[in-house]
C-alpha cells in the first residue's frame, strides 16, 4: 500500500550556508499556516533537532544511514511522517559530503533513500553569476536526486539580487523559490559542538518567530509546497519488532536538564517499550535521588553547569552509593564526565560523582569527532562480547589523571574513545564512555538495561 508523503530535504553546496536558519524559519512558517510538520535531521545530531522540535511543535527525528542503515532510515521516515501534512529534512554539511569519495552517508544519499526533492540553499556572500554555475554543478552531479528549487541566502542588496536571479533564470532549469537578505539579527548562537541547545535560550520564541517571519516574507511557500506534494508516493513500512516488556515495570532515572539534554527520542521510546517507566532527574535541582532501578545519563554540556552540579553534593553522593550497591547505569559522554572524580574547566576543579578515579579536562579543540565502531569486550554489563555497535562521538574533553586500573567495555575499531583502542569504563553494573549509540543500531541495549534494572529491583527486595 502506498502513501502520499509531501517531503523536502534542505541541502547546500557546503556547510554554514544557512540550512539551519532557513529550515527553522520554514518550520515556523508552515506551522503558522496551520500545517502539521514533521521535522527530521540528517544525523548524528542532538542540538539542531532541539531547535526544530521547538519551531514545529513536533518531535524532530534523526535519520542516519551509518548507524541505522538504509532500510531502517526509510522505515523511520515513513512511520513518523504518516499523519502529517509535510515532512522537512535538514541535511548536514555539503549535499554530497559523506564518508568517502562515493558519498556514502551524505545528505544526497539520504535524499535518494527517502526519494525526497532537494531544496538547495546557496550562500551568496561574494557571489553573483557564479551561483548559476554552482546550481548547475549540483543538478548534474548526481542524477538520482532532483533539485526542486533554490533558496538564495545572504543577498546584500537589490543589484546583487538582480544579477543572481537573472543568472539562474538564464542558465539553470531550477526555480528560485526564495531570497533571504543578509542580516545579523537572524544568526543563532553557537559553542564548540555547534548551536547552543534550544533549552538554554531564554529568547527562543522571539528568535524562532523572527526566522518564521523572514521566510514568510521572502519565500514562495505555495510553490515550495507544490514541490513537496509532487514527491512520489512511498510504500508503507514493515512492522517494527517490539521487544517484550517485563511483567513488572522498572523505573529508569534519566538525568535531563540544561546540563544533560542529548537523548535520541528513539532511545527513550525503546526503554519504555522494553518496560521502563522513565523518571526525570535534575542534576542541579533535585536534592534526593528518587526511587529508581537503573539510570541512563546522556550527553550535554556538564562543564557549563559544573559549579551547580558540583554544589548538589547530596545527590552526587547518593548516586555513588547506589552504583556501589549495583545500580545499573549507562552513561554517554557528558554522563561519563558526571561519573569521574573531577571536571577540570577554565582553571577550576569541580568534584563530580567520583565512581571512576580519574578526571576529565576540557580542551579548546575537539578530542573526538565522527562515527564510531565499537567491539564489545568481555565483562561489558549491557552487551554480549564481540557484538559490533555503530555510534558516534563528539567531545572536547579528555580523560586525565588516571589513578586506578580501568576496565574497558569496548575495543574501538573506529573513533578516538577514551584511550587509543578502548572506550567505555566499566565498574560493577555501570558503563560510561564517549560513544553515543542509537537504539536502532543497538536494539539489544534497551532490553539489556531494563533487564539489569529488573534484576537489581528483585535483589533489592
Amino acid at each position: 500500500m502506498t502513501k502520499e508523503i509531501p517531503r523536502l530535504l534542505i541541502g547546500a553546496v557546503q556547510g554554514r550556508s544557512g540550512k539551519t536558519t532557513f529550515t527553522l524559519g520554514l518550520l515556523k512558517a508552515l506551522t503558522d499556516m496551520e500545517l502539521s510538520v514533521q521535522p527530521f535531521k540528517k544525523g548524528p545530531d542532538y542540538i539542531d533537532p532541539s531547535w526544530a522540535t521547538f519551531a514545529s511543535g513536533v518531535q524532530c527525528r534523526n535519520l542516519d544511514l551509518f548507524m541505522m542503515g538504509a532500510e531502517r532510515v526509510r522505515q523511520s521516515f515513513i512511520q513518523h511522517s504518516i499523519g502529517h501534512d509535510i515532512s522537512v529534512v535538514e541535511g548536514a554539511m555539503g549535499l554530497f559530503d559523506g564518508l568517502d569519495v562515493d558519498g556514502s552517508n551524505s545528505s544526497a544519499e539520504l535524499a535518494y533513500v527517502i526519494d525526497a526533492p532537494v531544496i538547495l540553499v546557496v550562500n551568496c556572500t561574494r557571489l553573483t553569476r557564479s551561483a548559476a554555475a554552482l546550481v548547475n554543478g549540483v543538478v548534474g552531479f548526481d542524477q538520482r536526486i532532483g533539485i526542486g528549487g533554490v533558496i538564495l541566502n545572504n543577498v546584500a542588496r537589490a543589484r546583487h539580487q538582480d544579477i543572481l536571479t537573472q543568472s539562474i533564470a538564464r542558465y539553470c532549469d531550477v526555480p528560485v523559490l526564495g531570497i533571504l537578505p543578509k542580516s545579523k539579527e537572524i544568526e543563532i548562537p553557537d559553542r564548540h559542538l555547534g548551536l547552543i541547545p534550544a533549552g538554554e535560550q531564554d529568547m527562543l520564541q522571539d528568535r524562532i518567530s523572527l526566522l518564521g517571519n523572514l521566510v514568510k516574507a521572502n519565500v514562495e511557500l505555495d510553490k515550495l509546497l507544490e514541490v513537496a506534494r509532487n514527491a512520489a508516493p512511498v510504500e508503507d513500512p514493515k512492522e517494527n519488532t517490539i521487544c517484550v516488556k517485563m511483567e513488572q515495570p522498572v523505573k529508569i532515572g534519566i538525568l535531563r536538564d540544561k546540563a544533560f539534554s542529548f537523548y535520541y527520542p528513539e532511545n527513550l521510546e525503546a526503554l519504555e517499550q522494553a518496560g521502563a517507566e522513565l523518571v526525570k532527574i535534575d542534576s542541579m535541582q533535585d536534592c534526593q535521588l528518587p526511587d529508581i532501578d537503573g539510570m541512563y545519563i546522556g550527553g550535554g554540556f556538564p562543564e557549563v553547569m559544573a559549579q551547580q552540579i558540583s554544589d548538589n553534593r547530596v545527590l552526587l553522593q547518593q548516586i555513588k552509593e547506589r552504583i556501589e550497591e549495583g545500580l545499573p547505569v549507562y552513561a554517554e559522554c557528558g554522563g561519563l564526565m558526571f561519573l569521574v572524580k573531577h571536571i577540570l574547566h577554565q582553571g577550576q576543579v569541580y568534584p563530580m560523582v567520583g565512581i571512576f578515579d580519574c578526571d576529565v579536562e576540557m580542551k579548546p579543540k575537539p578530542q573526538g569527532i565522527g562515527y564510531t565502531i565499537q567491539r564489545v569486550l568481555p565483562g561489558n554489563p549491557f552487551f554480549a562480547a564481540d557484538t559490533v555497535i555503530r555510534g558516534h562521538e563528539f567531545h572536547n574533553s579528555q580523560i586525565v589523571n588516571i589513578r586506578q586500573e580501568l576496565q574497558y567495555g569496548f575495543a574501538t575499531e573506529r573513533g578516538k574513545g577514551i584511550v587509543p583502542g578502548f572506550d567505555g569504563l566499566v565498574y560493577k553494573n555501570t558503563l560510561a564512555g564517549y560513544h553515543h549509540l542509537h537504539s536502532d543500531a543497538a536494539p539489544q541495549w534497551a532490553e539489556s538495561l531494563v533487564l539489569k534494572a529488573h534484576h537489581y529491583k528483585q535483589n533489592e527486595k
